[in-house]
């Protein structure tokens, strides 16, 4: 600005000095306006500190603050990771991590990916230092605890899913107990080796030693089921033959009891008439082709047997198959 001569300089040196505090009242208008306000996203919480005292702001939109005594601090809520044991930008193994010893005192390499959310800001900032750092020492924890528990061969191959399960609900009762404001979603095994390309062929071959197990129990699982009903079958026909048989040994033998009780009664009634006619009878079945004439002097009626031997031709006793037997010279009286 220039001064024209004739002015008066207080005049001028007060317009300057009125000019300096409207610019400087402007700025500091603008400089509380912009600190008045702050905006909350969709996926932030805030926390608003007033002289030291700590309230979470959860709604997100713009709000107001007071400048120079209230401070805010905003904090991240979506779902965020770590890994443990491994790389993520090289994928590569961090032995420091990875390498854990398991029950049957093998070591194993298992890379582990922890995601974790914040579900309290307050206790997010002031509950601890820093709550993802004791999150991760945490996870570790309880990581080599549970491996240190399983079989080389659970770790490796069929108890992935238990061992996740089981260090999940470790790391969630830890934070519990630590209540710092975060809170786990989930923690999943990435991978798990040998640490060396010997053991891990080694595996491999305990593996494939294991599917041939597997196949050759499901062959004979199926052979079992094919021929169990032809067995079946065959149990069901041989017992009821059996039960055939049976019933006809029965038979026989009542049919057998029967007569001998018939004959037995006889007997009783006529003692030597039914021995000579069981003495006969027999000679008959011993000798079938044998001709016996009987001598019956004590009886009515000779009688003949085999009864075609008394219409043969040559029916002379010069035959040596004829015999002529009489009942009394057998003894039998």
């Amino acid at each position: 600005m220039r001064i024209v001569s004739g002015e008066n300089p207080n005049v001028t040196r007060k317009f300057i000095r009125n000019i300096s505090i409207s610019v400087f009242g402007i700025l500091l208008f603008l400089i509380l306006a912009f600190n008045s306000i702050y905006t909350i996203k969709e996926q932030e919480q805030a926390v608003l500190i007033t002289l030291g005292v700590a309230k979470p702001v959860t709604t997100s939109g713009l709000h107001f603050k007071i400048p120079f005594i209230q401070n805010v601090k905003k904090v991240n809520t979506t779902i965020q990771g770590f890994s443990l044991g491994y790389d993520p930008s090289t994928n590569l193994n961090e032995e420091s991590d990875s390498l854990m010893i398991t029950s049957d005192y093998n070591f194993v390499n298992v890379d582990f990916f922890v995601e974790y959310r914040i579900v309290d800001p307050v206790k997010a900032l002031f509950a601890s230092e820093d709550p993802v750092v004791i999150l991760k020492n945490i996870s570790q924890s309880c990581i080599r605890t549970v491996i240190a528990s399983y079989d080389v061969d659970s770790v490796l191959t069929t108890g992935k899913n238990e061992i996740q399960s089981l260090i999940k609900e470790k790391i969630i009762a830890a934070l519990n107990i630590h209540d710092i404001g975060i809170q786990l979603v989930n923690i999943t095994i990435q991978d798990s080796e040998p640490p060396t390309a010997e053991v891990m062929e080694a595996f491999k071959a305990v593996e494939t030693a294991k599917q041939g197990k597997e196949t050759a129990i499901n062959n004979a699982n199926k052979y079992r089921n094919e021929k169990l009903p032809e067995a079946a079958a065959n149990v069901d026909k041989i017992l009821q033959e059996a039960a055939v048989v049976k019933e006809q040994r029965i038979n026989e033998a009542n049919g057998q009891v029967a007569r001998f009780n018939a004959m037995y009664e006889e007997y009783i009634k006529n003692p030597l008439i039914t021995k000579q006619r069981m003495f006969y009878e027999t000679m008959e079945n011993v000798l079938p082709s044998l001709k016996v004439i009987i001598n019956g002097s004590d009886v009515s009626v000779d009688t003949i047997l085999p009864l075609e031997s008394f219409f043969s031709t040559d029916s002379s006793n010069k035959d040596n198959n004829t015999f002529n037997i009489s009942p009394n010279e057998e003894g039998l009286e």
